[in-house]
């Protein structure tokens, strides 16, 4: 089920990125500007993650590849956007390091725990979805970096999101982790 409209949705979170970075490199936009579209952009991206998930529901669409893609897809917009936000020096670089490093490993663990046939045992978990979560809202507020409806200014907030979804992403990976080594330690014996 290659090219059904939920994994069409996954795609095109994966095509956006680009154009979530591309916005900072047109000099001819003001900053504020940049911020305001790339804002928008994400938003309406992150908003596809909840909107194909639904649909491969409803239509009876899901695959085991679009189950594959859509954690990707996270991941990399999550990646890409930290990346632009530590060059507008909006994100610490040790948050940067920690959620990207978090990814690379559980991503990793994913696919040795597939391989010997114990992906179960790292499925999903609320603590992954809740860091997720966390993350898509941190992020547009870093993007933002304004005040938001002329009250609210988000870089304080993005940044303490940011921080609780860095708490998160250890703990999520520390539970990964747990649930795993059973696994691990089985399979070498």
């Amino acid at each position: 089920m290659f090219l059904t409209l939920p994994t069409l949705l996954t795609w095109a979170r994966i095509v956006a990125i680009p154009l979530i970075v591309g916005v900072y490199q047109l000099d001819s936009l003001e900053t504020p500007t940049q911020n305001l579209v790339a804002t928008l952009l994400f938003i309406v991206v992150a908003l596809t993650d909840w909107l194909d998930g639904y649909l491969a529901r409803k239509l009876n669409q899901a695959s085991a590849f679009g189950a594959f893609l859509d954690p990707v897809a996270d991941k990399l917009m999550v990646c890409a956007a930290l990346l632009v936000l530590l060059q507008l020096q909006r994100v610490d670089t040790l948050v940067a390091l920690v959620i990207v490093g978090r990814e690379i490993t559980i991503s990793a663990l994913r696919e040795w725990m597939a391989q010997i046939g114990a992906s179960r045992s790292v499925a999903v978990h609320m603590v992954g979805k809740l860091k997720t979560t966390v993350q898509m809202v941190a992020i547009p507020f870093l993007l933002f970096d304004g005040p938001l409806f002329g009250m609210i200014e988000t870089r304080p907030w993005g940044t303490a999101l940011i921080y609780i979804a860095t708490v998160l992403t250890i703990w999520s990976m520390v539970y990964y982790m747990r649930k795993a080594i059973p696994e691990i330690r089985a399979k070498a014996k």
